[in-house]
């Protein structure tokens, strides 16, 4: 029997496997960010690995137009996470660089693999496998384009890890999962579920019906006859989904946006409408919003009432199959083309819109196999696993601590629309979205390593680091790229530990893994960096009078700003004792906002200093520096190769004396020198 059904996994049974059997210590399904790190780490950490890819690209939403990182505090991403956007970085030219073109990032992707000879099995596909109680002893794979069973292949292994969006090898184990929202009173949140907001919200009095005031007639496009349930009331349904779009406005790399076939402009008509209430006056931030990338590229992504997001018509793709699964994903290429036209095209949208749309096409350098168009669909959301630890609302906001975490998470709890209905207000009827969250202000918090294994008994040598063990809303928080990143190396690393103790992976020593991804973050035997950020109070201290701004650029949630009108203050990161070696020294230059929207709150209009003294003390001896602070540029400065010693504690200081404008001071950086 071969199993074309992703829903028909969670049955536990028998295949007769076919030759081209393949064994290996660590089977990683899934090539996106996650997976690749994982069968990197995996390897890295002297285990026999595949990856299995089910499509023909590597990195998953991170190579597929999300270039603008979701990452909510740059000082919780570590590991190979971290390593990844230095990477990035190196290729642009700076030590780290956070936004980037697609082609970058899966070229990055590659060099990981190719590094340490990790072989990949590009596309293939679950289709079927051997499980003997509570142990998965092989899956069975198809060729994603062509299933045939000849060219069907075998993979048995010691370990598992699933980093697809989908959880399809989650599921097929036969583990537990849920898909939707969870009512808020089944783990005592109050985000979850539904919940009717303002946010990407249409104005008030948006007709919903074919001909204006006849319910007749029929509901436009893409509207849903469900009715509005209570708020935080839970469902099935699955936030929006859509493409994050990389176009470019360089004439010599663009290529026009076309009439996509089968094109029906009667999909957009409620943007016309949106449009008659509240004309905007550009696209981004009224339409779209427009994220710019190097290279004149950009990261579009969602915004507004009607937008890039395609709201309901994704409620069945988690379990859906892979012929459904592809329609659905057909149906928001097409869509999005549709809209991108529509909006250039449409004589009914207004000129300057046009316009500004027409001035954007698909890049010729990007997406080459697949008509420059993203070849990755943005699976916000699909199965959640219901492991032996669940993560929700409360632990996102410090309220429940955990303390066998392997990776932190720092966004807000974020949840897009997920249904687009009829609401009633004052007696008139009118569409309206639901489901849209946004909510933040906490710092960043632990990632229980229980969340990422099954309950015990369901699957002993499985672990889940992409659709891991959460509620919706805490999920909204966690389902970043660079965090799956973060859980993708622990999870391989944890496999490993699981085949060396010999153990089940919800029996390992998690002090263990911990300590490991602590004490080795980059997987290569060499000291971990030192990174130090102003809100370490451990390690910071104050003299003089600092105001913590939480506005501008900056490296983790905030940064200290001392007015220049102020002559005496200093800022000292305290360094670990008994660290002596060479390392490269770098303090992060933010960009500072002007005070919360008052210029001249910290003197000389923000304007920052180009003279701070800066004192190194290596352990023995003071060196003095100098640091200048008024580029705007976001990023980290050179100070040079700097030994520290053995001796009393060291430190790095940055002062205020002698400073010609405002001096700021947010994270500090050594990374070793081999």
């Amino acid at each position: 029997m071969k199993l074309r059904n992703p829903t028909f996994f969670c049955c536990l049974f028998l295949l007769s496997l076919v030759s081209r059997a393949q064994t290996v210590d660590v089977c990683v399904y899934g090539g996106t960010s996650a997976g690749v790190m994982a069968a990197y780490a995996a390897k890295k950490a002297g285990k026999s690995v595949i990856l299995i890819e089910p499509g023909r690209h590597l990195g998953g939403l991170s190579s597929g137009g999300l270039g603008a990182t979701d990452i909510g505090n740059k000082f919780a991403i570590t590991g190979l996470a971290r390593d990844f956007y230095r990477r990035i970085g190196k290729h642009y030219g700076r030590l780290e660089q956070w936004t980037f073109e697609p082609h970058v990032a899966e070229n990055v992707f590659g060099q990981y693999l190719k590094q340490d000879n990790v072989p990949v099995l590009m596309n293939y596909r679950l289709a079927g496998g051997r499980k003997d109680g509570s142990k998965l002893l092989a899956i069975e794979l198809e060729q994603s384009d062509l299933p045939r069973k000849q060219t069907n292949r075998t993979i048995q292994a010691r370990q598992f890890i699933d980093c697809t969006y989908e959880g399809d090898l989650m599921a097929f184990a036969g583990v537990s999962f849920t898909v939707g929202r969870e009512a808020n009173s089944q783990y005592g949140e109050t985000w979850n579920g539904v919940q009717y907001l303002d946010k990407h919200q249409f104005p008030d009095g948006v007709d919903p019906y074919v001909i204006p005031g006849k319910p007749e007639s029929g509901l436009l496009y893409g509207i849903s006859d469900t009715k509005l349930t209570p708020d935080g009331s839970g469902d099935a349904a699955v936030q929006a989904y859509n493409y994050r779009l990389c176009l470019t406005d360089d004439p010599k790399n663009k290529i026009d946006i076309t009439r996509p076939t089968n094109y029906d402009s009667t999909r957009y008509e409620l943007l016309l409408r949106q449009i008659e209430k509240k004309v905007p006056k550009e696209l981004t931030w009224n339409l779209m919003h427009f994220v710019s990338m190097p290279n004149r590229k950009t990261d579009i992504n969602n915004c507004g009432g009607f937008s890039t997001d395609m709201i309901g018509a994704n409620h069945d793709y988690p379990n859906a199959s892979y012929e459904r699964r592809a329609q659905i994903i057909n149906e928001h290429e097409a869509y999005t083309k549709g809209l991108l036209y529509f909006i250039g095209h449409d004589p009914r949208m207004p000129k300057h819109l046009r316009d500004e749309m027409r001035q954007w096409g698909y890049p010729k350098d990007e997406y080459v196999d697949n008509e420059h168009f993203s070849h990755q669909l943005y699976i916000r959301e699909a199965r959640r696993l219901v492991g032996e630890y669940v993560m929700t609302q409360a632990n996102c906001e410090g309220k429940a601590k955990v303390e066998d975490g392997v990776g932190m998470a720092a966004y807000t709890m974020d949840s897009h629309n997920c249904q687009r209905l009829i609401v009633e207000k004052n007696g008139v009827k009118m569409v309206k979205n639901e489901g849209d969250v946004q909510v933040g202000g906490f710092p960043p918090y632990p990632v229980s390593y229980r969340a990422l294994v099954p309950k015990r008994g369901q699957c002993q040598n499985l672990l889940v680091p992409v659709c891991l063990s959460a509620s919706h809303i805490a999920y909204g928080s966690i389902r970043m790229e660079p965090v799956f990143m973060v859980l993708g190396q622990a999870a391989a690393l944890a496999a490993c530990q699981a085949i060396d103790e010999q153990k089940a992976v919800q029996a390992i020593n998690v002090t263990k893994l911990q300590a490991r991804l602590a004490n080795d973050p980059l997987l290569t035997g060499s000291l971990p960096e030192i990174l130090i950020d102003n809100d370490d109070t451990n390690r910071v201290r104050l003299t003089g009078q600092w105001k913590r701004e939480t506005q501008g650029g900056k490296y983790g949630t905030s940064m200290l700003v001392h007015s220049a009108k102020d002559k005496s203050g200093s800022v000292q990161f305290m360094l670990p004792d008994n660290r002596p070696g060479r390392y490269a020294v770098y303090v992060y230059n933010p960009v500072l906002s002007g005070g919360g929207g008052n210029p001249g709150e910290y003197g000389l209009q923000t304007e920052k200093a180009s003279r701070v003294t800066i004192r190194l003390h290596d352990g023995q001896s003071v060196k003095q520096l100098s640091l200048n602070q008024q580029p705007q540029a976001n990023d980290w400065i050179s100070l040079g190769e700097h030994r520290l010693q053995k001796g009393s504690a060291p430190f790095l200081e940055l002062s205020s004396d002698g400073a010609n404008g405002v001096v700021v001071a947010d994270a500090i950086l050594f990374i070793p020198v081999n």
